[in-house]
C-alpha cells in the first residue's frame, strides 16, 4: 500500500510549503487502514461518515458528532461511509510555527502531561458546527487575504477550545510541540492484541518492514511473526475460556482474516479446536 503524504498531496504547488491550510475532503468509497504520513498537525472536522485512526500506541474512532485534533506523524486511517453515499470532512492544517506563536501569545509556559496522547477528541456543539460551516477552501482560495483570514480562523477555534476544555486542552497543545518519540517496545506491545499486520506496526514505528524485523529480533530474540502469533492466540484462548465469546466473535480482532485460518492456527498451537474450549 502506497504512503500518502498529507497535506502535500492536496497542494496545487507541491513544492510550496504552507503554515496554514484548509482542504475540503470528499470520498465515495470506504478506505480501510490507508498509510498516512501527516507532516502537519491537523483538525479533522468530520461531517458525514466515520473515522478510525491507528496511532503508535493506541487507536481512536469518531463519528460526525465529534472532531479530532491530530498530532503529526505516521498513522493508519480508516474512513467509512455512513448511511449517506459520501464521506465528507474538512481538514485544517497548521505548522508548529503557527502553534508556537499562538501559545506564546495566549497561554502560560506549561509542561505537557506525561502521557502524550497523539489526538484530542472534540465534542461538536452549535458553535463548532457554525465554525465548520465557515471553513472552506473555496472561501479563501482566491483571496489576497487568504493567509490572514485562515490565521484568524485558527486563533478563533483554538481560543474557543481553550475556553471549552481549559487546562486539559492547553496541556495537549503544548504536547504537540514536544519532541519526544514513543519507544519502539511501547509501540509493539500496545499492538500485541490488535489486528494490525507486521507492515502496519512497522509503519507506525516509522520503519521499513525489513528494519522493523531486524530491530524486533534484536529486542525480543525471536522473529516478530511467530512472537505476535503466539501472543494473540494465547489471548484468544483466554477470551474463549471466559465463556462469553465464540470463535466467530474474536478471530478478526486478533489478526485473522477468516475463521478457518484462525481455527487451524489455534489447533496447531493448543492441540484442540477453539470450539472445544
Amino acid at each position: 500500500m502506497a504512503i500518502e503524504n498529507i497535506p502535500e498531496i492536496y497542494f496545487d504547488t507541491p513544492s510550496k510549503s504552507k503554515d496554514i491550510f484548509v482542504y475540503d475532503f470528499k470520498m465515495t468509497n470506504d478506505v480501510v487502514k490507508s498509510k498516512v504520513n501527516l507532516s502537519m498537525n491537523m483538525f479533522s472536522f468530520l461531517q458525514v461518515g466515520k473515522k478510525q485512526v491507528h496511532f503508535a500506541n493506541t487507536s481512536k474512532a469518531v463519528n460526525s458528532e465529534q472532531s479530532l485534533l491530530l498530532k503529526k506523524g505516521n498513522w493508519l486511517w480508516t474512513e467509512l461511509l455512513d448511511t449517506e453515499a459520501i464521506y465528507y470532512c474538512k481538514l485544517f492544517f497548521f505548522s508548529e510555527k503557527k502553534l508556537t506563536n499562538f501559545l506564546s501569545k495566549y497561554t502560560k509556559d506549561v509542561k505537557p502531561y506525561q502521557e502524550k496522547v497523539p489526538y484530542f477528541v472534540i465534542e461538536n456543539d452549535d458553535y463548532i458546527a457554525s465554525f465548520i460551516s465557515s471553513l472552506s477552501s473555496k472561501t479563501f482560495e482566491n483571496s489576497a487575504y487568504c493567509d490572514a483570514m485562515l490565521s484568524l480562523k485558527f486563533e478563533e477555534i483554538l481560543l474557543y477550545l481553550l475556553d471549552k476544555y481549559g487546562s486539559e486542552f492547553e496541556h495537549y497543545l503544548h504536547a504537540l510541540i514536544s519532541k519526544e518519540v514513543s519507544p519502539f517496545k511501547n509501540i509493539v506491545e500496545d499492538h500485541i492484541h490488535s489486528n494490525l499486520k507486521l507492515e502496519e506496526i512497522a509503519f507506525l514505528c516509522n520503519m521499513s518492514l525489513s528494519t522493523f524485523k531486524r530491530h524486533f529480533t534484536a529486542e525480543y530474540k525471536e522473529a516478530p511473526g511467530k512472537w505476535l502469533k503466539d501472543k494473540r492466540l494465547q489471548k484468544a484462548k483466554e477470551l474463549l475460556q471466559g465463556g462469553d465469546l465464540k470463535p466467530s466473535d474474536i478471530y478478526l480482532d486478533i489478526g485473522y482474516n477468516n475463521l478457518s485460518n484462525f481455527s487451524i492456527a489455534f489447533k496447531n498451537k493448543f492441540g484442540i479446536s477453539p470450539t472445544e474450549i
